[in-house]
């Protein structure tokens, strides 16, 4: 007698578990990023009103957040901010410096939400006081990330590509600074528990040039700067006048650990520290090392001055503590005794300059090249190369 064995069921439920699983982690994650967005508009909310409370009122025409599954996408149109006593000239006043911007993109990964990637859509433009606007700042290309998000941040970066920054108000805009490529990092600097914080701030230019500041900086210049700042409070949101009260308080210093700029054929490093006057002044000394000094002196415009008589004010910028009547006085002379010859020296003022302050510096050696040591000096705000007086800073409070 033959036996015949029923087949056994199959069991279907196991069919049916990965999709079901699948479908619920959809849902679970679905629910987190929604939460996440109402996370976001709290955040930006709760910013916003720190900043306003600084000073700083940020403003956006249309706030549109995506990136669904993986990323957030927080899109600002005709951003606006309106700064109220971020400068030591708008203190007496309370109406404020607005900026305008196109578009802000920021991007926040799920995974990763202490990170935060923004992209900024020029041109921006400021108005100072109510009044037109009167300065346009545009670019290729520009981005920012900040990492150890929601705190203080750990590290920003901010890079532009093809920055120009233009006056506004007449027929055309007028090119005040100009840049091939723009960087700055910061990060904060691991310290002893409870100590103050040290940021640190790299700058990089390439192919940088401003007007109407000094004849030096209006040729094309790269420049690499690193600085520690120390003396800083805390990280709460506050007008810079305010800031550098704190920091000259603190006896906060500028220490300038690597600097280095190129033009043409000039090449110069410097490090030192700087630090504010009880008025708000810089003060401080940086050790220059200038390859090519020679080129640089003639954009000192000296022997235009000279060329063209010496006023007192001129002189007390070049040369504090020399009187105009006694160099007009001692040129009329050389004229006087051989004509010409107070033209001659004239013309040549710039050699002179040069060989006075190779003769205050010491002979070095930078990048192979034959260079001389050289002391900038900050003496409450004035810029001093050796002896001359080159420029005066403004108080930064």
């Amino acid at each position: 007698m033959t036996e015949h064995t029923l087949p056994t069921r199959r069991r279907l439920w196991p069919l049916f578990l990965m999709p079901a699983l699948l479908l619920v982690a959809a849902i679970a994650w679905s629910g987190f990023w929604f939460f996440s967005v109402a996370q976001v508009d709290r955040i930006v909310d709760s910013w916003r009103a720190r900043e306003a409370a600084a000073g700083r009122a940020y403003d956006c025409g249309d706030r549109s957040i995506a990136g669904f599954p993986f990323r957030l996408e927080v899109r600002c149109t005709d951003a606006s901010v309106a700064l109220t006593s971020q400068t030591a000239e708008q203190v007496a006043s309370q109406t404020p410096v607005t900026a305008k911007l196109a578009e802000i993109l920021v991007v926040s990964q799920i995974y990763q939400p202490s990170l935060l990637i923004a992209e900024f859509k020029g041109p921006a433009i400021f108005a100072d006081r109510g009044q037109p606007p009167s300065l346009q700042l545009n670019w290729v290309s520009a981005r920012s990330s900040a990492a150890g998000l929601p705190g203080p941040p750990e590290r920003v970066s901010l890079v532009f590509e093809a920055p120009a920054l233009d006056r506004l108000g007449g027929a055309t805009p007028l090119p005040l600074a100009r840049a091939r490529h723009v960087e700055m990092h910061a990060r904060q600097l691991e310290g002893p528990a409870g100590a103050a914080p040290r940021i640190e701030t790299d700058f990089q230019f390439e192919g940088a040039s401003v007007q109407d500041v000094h004849p030096l900086l209006a040729e094309l210049f790269d420049a690499h700067l690193r600085v520690v700042l120390s003396g800083l409070k805390d990280f709460r949101p506050k007008p810079w006048p305010q800031r550098f009260r704190e920091l000259q308080a603190a006896g906060g210093r500028i220490e300038i650990t690597q600097a280095r700029i190129q033009q043409g054929e000039m090449i110069a490093t410097a490090i030192g520290a700087l630090g504010l006057t009880p008025a708000g002044n810089v003060d401080g000394e940086l050790q220059m090392v200038v390859a090519g000094l020679d080129k640089v002196i003639p954009k000192l415009g000296i022997d235009k001055v000279l060329e063209e008589g010496v006023s007192q004010s001129t002189l007390d910028r070049l040369a504090p503590g020399v009187r105009a009547n006694d160099v007009n006085n001692v040129l009329g002379a050389l004229d006087r005794a051989i004509p010409g010859l107070g033209r001659v020296v004239r013309q040549n003022a710039n050699v002179g300059v040069a060989a006075g302050i190779n003769a205050l510096g010491q002979e070095a050696t930078l990048e192979g090249r034959p260079a001389r040591a050289v002391p900038l000096r900050f003496v409450d705000g004035a810029v001093m190369l050796g002896p001359i007086k080159v420029a005066q800073m403004k108080p930064l409070f």
